[in-house]
């Protein structure tokens, strides 16, 4: 049996007297890409920051990695990517990517934080940028650099909030290639938002969609695939359109 790396139970939130989730319950094995798919309004971010533990929930449960999930000391396998790149602009990229590193307890030594952003740069393919600052990066390399600086920790489960929305199609696709070989190379759980049909099909083994006001769970649809997907091949085609009837 597959060990589950995020579980859900139960979970609720309300901002005020406003249902924003009831009672979301679903799980993520290790080594596993889910998506979260809906409308706008449905909760997708509320959920994923409930994950992450930048917000909490009203009931429920969240496990991480087989264990009650009760603060940030118990989430440190996690790594966030947002929608955002957020970006330092006086920072390189190397010292972007190490960012992360800075506040880990014990703190790293600077020279290892040197070394893992390094690492990280030339996993994600800008070995050679790590001293470009962001106004000398394309849209598609700032992503890449987030990304490093979101791989750096070495997560177990990689979180993302819609981090390739705001990339021209042809860039969304060699960063959907991207993410799909580090997850392999590093035998990462993904979780991600979208709002993109065609982007949860090509990336995701299950996609959860959530219906909205307040966000639930509609359906959990397996994508049983074989990857690479393109959306253009009849068989993804036709998982895009049976997903968007759905949502």
């Amino acid at each position: 049996m597959t060990a589950q790396a995020i579980s859900l139970r139960g979970v609720n939130k309300h901002y005020g007297a406003l249902p924003v989730l009831e009672q979301v319950a679903f799980d993520v094995a290790q080594g596993e890409t889910v998506a979260l798919l809906g409308t706008s309004g449905c909760g997708k971010s509320t959920l994923l920051n409930i994950v992450a533990g930048l917000v909490d929930p009203d009931a429920g449960e969240l496990w991480i990695d087989g264990r009650r999930a009760e603060g940030a000391r118990e989430r440190h396998a996690l790594a966030y990517m947002f929608q955002e790149d957020r970006l330092l602009p006086w920072r390189t990229a190397r010292a972007n990517a190490a960012f992360g590193l800075e506040a880990q307890q014990p703190p790293v030594p600077k020279r290892e934080r040197h070394a893992r952003a390094n690492a990280a740069l030339e996993l994600v393919g800008l070995g050679a940028f790590g001293d470009a600052h962001p106004h000398q990066l394309s849209g598609g390399m700032r992503s890449r650099v987030a990304l490093a600086r979101s791989l750096v920790t070495e997560p177990r489960i990689l979180l993302m909030d819609e981090p390739f929305s705001k990339l021209d199609p042809q860039t969304r696709e060699q960063m959907h290639h991207e993410l799909l070989r580090i997850r392999d190379l590093q035998q990462m759980t993904v979780l991600f938002v979208t709002h993109d049909v065609e982007e949860a099909v090509v990336l995701a083994d299950r996609v959860v969609v959530l219906a909205p006001r307040p966000g639930r769970v509609r359906d959990i649809v397996e994508v049983d695939l074989p990857r690479p997907r393109v959306a253009t091949d009849p068989a993804v085609a036709e998982a895009i359109r049976q997903l968007r009837l759905l949502i």
